[in-house]
């Protein structure tokens, strides 16, 4: 599920421990490319946290004090997935930047082959090594191989004895084709349409998540059935001995998504959504993880890749309910994940 405490492959967690006791969002133009980032001049603003609505626009950055700089071992490489951690920043109360406690500079590499939009989540990090906060930060559109400098920020929400952090990792590193990144807001895609997965929801190892599609454009969008899916591992590749089953009651009638389908015809500003589910049992045999799922609303569609982040056990089932009209989208009820 996307969740900020969902366990993530050890070869993405890369610790940066300090020496000291005691879904942000940004387009490739906003990150500098060229010297290092200023992030003792900068105070991060506008940032949302994982999970948060996607915002329209990219982040702004204010003019601000000097916060204080904390040590951070020398790091060579690409770092994790294209990830490098450069800095570890303090924003004390001389500092004058309300919008932020602490703040980690960073750089990604696009390794890949193709235009992509990434979504970072770190974790800052208490002396003692325990998580005091993650944070997801979205670096729109980065080229392949190019490399984009950028910064995270982290606010405390307690305002009496707030946390220190001393440390900053990279828990998990995840990218779609920039041309299929999902959006519940902001431009009109030239689909026509916002399509996205929202947080989701998991109790006694049974996973439901919520897929949606607002008709953003000025005609009307007409749907059919069910959406069309492709599950694709964390190297982007489909994994073996996974069936999409129509209609969720195969997984649980209580997944919500075992309706009949039936023609929409949503008018500018409707919205349709329709339900993910499965089941996170592990018998015999390999587990099988798959973050994303590539989704074309019909069969005429321009694809979306979203991140539901399916740990389907070893059960090899996801279940997929029939698109009906989601009323709730009006009503400002849905939450992006």
């Amino acid at each position: 599920m996307p969740t900020a405490s969902r366990a993530v492959p050890a070869a993405v967690a890369s610790v940066l421990l300090l020496a000291a006791c005691g879904s942000e969002r940004a387009g490739q133009e906003d990150a500098a490319v060229d010297g290092p980032v200023s992030a003792e001049s900068l105070c991060p603003g506008d940032y949302a946290q994982y999970g948060a609505t996607p915002a329209s626009a990219a982040p702004a950055v204010t003019p601000s004090g000097t916060p204080t700089p904390l040590p951070v071992p020398s790091v060579s490489g690409p770092g994790d997935n294209g990830v490098r951690i450069t800095g570890l920043y303090a924003w004390g109360a001389g500092s004058k930047c309300a919008s932020a406690d602490w703040s980690a500079a960073f750089e990604l590499t696009n390794q890949g082959t193709r235009k992509a939009t990434y979504t970072v989540t770190f974790g800052f990090l208490a002396a003692s090594g325990g998580s005091v906060d993650n944070v997801a930060r979205t670096v729109e559109a980065v080229a392949p191989g190019a490399t984009v400098k950028d910064v995270v920020a982290m606010r405390t929400m307690t305002a009496a004895h707030p946390p220190e952090v001393t440390g900053v990792r990279v828990i998990k590193v995840r990218s779609v084709p920039a041309a299929e990144a999902p959006s519940a807001s902001g431009p009109c895609p030239a689909s026509g349409v916002h399509v996205y997965a929202d947080q989701g929801d998991a109790a006694m190892g049974l996973r439901v998540v919520g897929l949606h599609l607002v008709n953003c454009g000025t005609d009307t969008y007409e749907l059919n059935g069910y959406p069309g899916l492709e599950i694709l591992d964390e190297d982007h590749e489909r994994p073996d001995g996974v069936r999409i089953l129509r209609g969720t009651d195969g997984i649980s009638p209580a997944a919500g998504g075992g309706g009949s389908p039936r023609p929409l015809a949503l008018r500018p500003g409707q919205a349709a959504r329709t339900t993910l589910a499965w089941r996170n049992t592990t018998q015999a045999g390999d587990p099988v993880n798959a973050p994303y799922v590539r989704v074309r609303p019909k069969p005429d569609a321009a694809p979306v890749t979203v991140t539901p982040e399916l740990d389907l056990g070893t059960t090899g089932e996801l279940g997929v309910g029939p698109w009906e009209l989601d009323d709730s989208a009006e009503s400002g009820q849905v939450r992006p994940g």
